[in-house]
């Protein structure tokens, strides 16, 4: 079995079934993807099915959280519950699978800029709400997307510490969205994080969109990230986040020529 997991989203596998069976055949561990789609469109049976295939396979997998619409600092009440309401039925679900590992998105954008204490606060609120909801959770991962530094990440985990709660760093994110590609600060960032790095998604882009390319096939400073990881002693877990079969093959061969970094 393939010591790293591999995005699956559960729509993809309602649409067409033998995407579970090429990971089963190929022993890919699944992180699959929950969002509002997959969650209105079946029933709790059709999870336990899925979860049954896996585990007759015994292949583990991990659950990444929905995030669509999803704020979990909101200002907006409503938003707020309706966010808190979708973590609490994502949990359901998760349960039955039994997950190695849960990712969500941290969830901070420049929207709050001007209210950032309160933003902090609502989203520390929904996290430990989730966890205590979940009391022998497994390790909840909380993914950077829109941050443009380190501090509402640093601050968020700051106001979590002691529970089984880290971060999973997530490198087209930082590469795009947060202007990695002209900033060149992945060695800052991880030494910054270094205290909660546990999971990496890894995918590649060229620095204008989140493309989800193949490791190696796009801008990303690959040498300086693992230079960084090796100074600070991290050896994370990893999610390949490929977005097509070809970029999957791409990131495969790029871990191949490059072994001694994910050894």
């Amino acid at each position: 079995m393939q010591s790293f997991f591999v995005n699956l989203p559960l729509r993809y596998i309602a649409r067409e079934r033998w995407y579970i069976d090429q990971f089963i055949e190929r022993r890919f561990a699944p992180e699959l993807g929950l969002d509002a789609i997959i969650m209105s469109g079946v029933d709790v049976s059709w999870h336990r099915d899925i979860a049954k295939r896996l585990a007759s396979a015994n292949l583990p997998c991990a659950v990444h959280l929905p995030f669509f619409d999803l704020q979990p600092g909101s200002l907006d009440d409503f938003i707020l519950e309706a966010t808190r309401r979708r973590f609490e039925s994502a949990k359901i679900i998760s349960e039955i699978y039994g997950p190695a590992h849960l990712v969500a998105h941290a969830g901070y954008t420049g929207l709050y800029v001007d209210f950032y204490d309160e933003w902090l606060k609502r989203a520390r609120e929904t996290w430990a709400c989730f966890m205590d909801s979940w009391p022998d959770h497994p390790p909840l991962f909380l993914e950077n997307v829109y941050e443009k530094s380190t501090r509402p990440l640093l601050d968020l985990f700051a106001g979590l510490s002691g529970r089984n709660a880290g971060m999973c760093f997530d490198t087209g994110h930082w590469h795009s969205f947060s202007g990695g590609n002209t900033a060149g600060t992945v060695r800052e960032w991880v030494t910054q994080l270094k205290g909660f790095i546990g999971h990496l998604h890894m995918h590649d882009n060229d620095g204008s969109s989140d493309q989800h390319i193949g490791l190696g096939q796009g801008a990303f400073p690959w040498n300086d990230f693992f230079c960084a990881l090796s100074e600070n002693a991290l050896s994370p877990t990893i999610t390949l986040e490929p977005h097509s079969p070809r970029d999957l093959e791409c990131s495969l061969e790029f871990m191949k020529k490059h072994s001694e970094w994910f050894a």
